[in-house]
């Protein structure tokens, strides 16, 4: 009966993200990327949009036509939303004869309970699945990077999604160690209206602080701030400025706390540099955009220049939050592992570490080498895609399933 099925269909995976949904299709490959955004009339009950389409419509329809995004933090905050986006982007990816089932595997976060995944699972059955396998996010990433997760070395991936980051250490077609934080890609975008309502009394909408943080977006390294325990918690001192960085004066300069916990990865104090005049490091953050919103004041629509240090600034504390992820997951690796990722460093996908000086910053804090993927975008999919192609070869990475047992 199974092959029956086969027949009718192809088998499916999908990438149910918090800001982007993207389908794979067996032997197909990525045949959509779309919004996770779905528009709904009120009054009828009934679609009006779904993906990029929808997405254009946030914050410019009536009251009676709500846009929707039924996840929220990676996981479903709206079931019945859910199930109808689900529904129309299976159909659109998967235009399949009558009675077409396919088998639908979803990633999702590392942190799900099993409440979220069945809450995931009814999503897909509604839809239209025969049979539907869970897949941890940070695993098929490691898999669409092309990680080798099948064999008895350590190998350390970092999803920075549009709700949550994943980081997790895998080995041995499983993880051995994972951290999930509700920090990603709409928590930047909030920073970046509060920042801007603080600093120029502007009110953004969601769509234009997402522009401010691709086009401006970018992420400083550890610079010393004026506040020895602020927010780069580097125990060092010294104003943060867009020139070359000047060293602290003599009655400031105390070494730094110990580093939390123990960890084999931080490396070494590296020596001065023995040539004076060697140009340091700079970061050029006096780009700038203008941007349109409503006055908080006047409640006029007004236009500012926002600088690309301002966006620094203002999304300074989330990328910290990701780099203490990562650290605290490096210091729970098994020591047997730590020389394995010393070779192999971090890998990074996601749309998040399309971030302007990310891979930079968290290689200063960990003292590891660190390699953006080259389609961050879709190492999710990729990955869980690989599963459905090779599905009975990948079925170690999938997580039970108990209902069925």
């Amino acid at each position: 009966m199974a092959f029956a099925w086969a027949l009718l269909g192809h088998d499916i995976a999908v990438d149910l993200g918090t800001a982007n949904t993207l389908v794979y299709v067996r032997r197909k490959g990525i045949v959509l990327n779309e919004p996770s955004v779905i528009a709904i009339n009120l009054h009828k009950n009934t679609v009006v949009a779904v993906g990029k389409a929808a997405k254009r419509m946030v914050g410019r329809t009536p009251p009676h036509i709500a846009t929707i995004r039924p996840l929220k933090d990676g996981v479903i905050a709206d079931l019945d939303a859910a199930e109808r986006m689900l529904r129309l982007f299976i159909q659109k990816a998967h235009p399949s004869r009558f009675l077409a089932k396919p088998r639908i595997v979803v990633a999702v976060p590392s942190g799900t309970t099993s409440i979220e995944q069945r809450a995931v699972k009814e999503a897909a059955y509604e839809a239209g699945a025969r049979r539907v396998h869970i897949i941890e996010e940070p695993m098929a990433a490691a898999i669409g990077a092309g990680l080798k997760v099948g064999e008895a070395t350590g190998n350390m991936v970092v999803d920075i999604g549009g709700g949550t980051t994943e980081v997790a250490i895998v080995s041995m077609s499983g993880v051995v160690v994972a951290k999930s934080v509700r920090v990603g890609g709409d928590e930047l975008d909030e920073a970046i209206v509060t920042h801007i309502k603080k600093e120029h009394a502007l009110l953004l909408g969601e769509r234009t602080a997402e522009r401010l943080k691709i086009d401006l977006g970018m992420v400083r390294p550890a610079v010393p701030d004026a506040d020895p325990v602020g927010r780069h918690r580097a125990g060092l001192t010294g104003p943060a400025q867009d020139g070359p960085l000047e060293p602290a004066g003599d009655e400031l300069a105390e070494p730094p706390p110990a580093p939390r916990g123990w960890n084999p990865f931080r490396s070494k104090p590296k020596p001065e540099s023995a040539a004076p005049d060697a140009a340091p490091r700079t970061l050029d953050l006096r780009t700038s955009a203008p941007v349109r919103g409503r006055d908080l004041v006047s409640g006029l629509p007004k236009t500012a220049t926002i600088t690309a240090e301002q966006i620094s600034e203002a999304i300074e504390d989330q990328v910290q939050a990701i780099i203490d992820a990562v650290q605290t997951t490096l210091d729970q690796c098994p020591a047997e592992l730590a020389g394995d990722l010393l070779d192999n460093g971090i890998v990074l996908t996601g749309g998040g570490a399309l971030l302007r000086g990310l891979p930079e910053r968290m290689g200063e804090a960990t003292g590891m080498p660190i390699r953006l993927v080259d389609k961050p975008l879709y190492s999710v999919a990729l990955g869980a895609g690989r599963c459905v192609e090779r599905f009975q070869a990948m079925r170690d990475v999938l997580l039970p399933d108990w209902s069925r047992r």
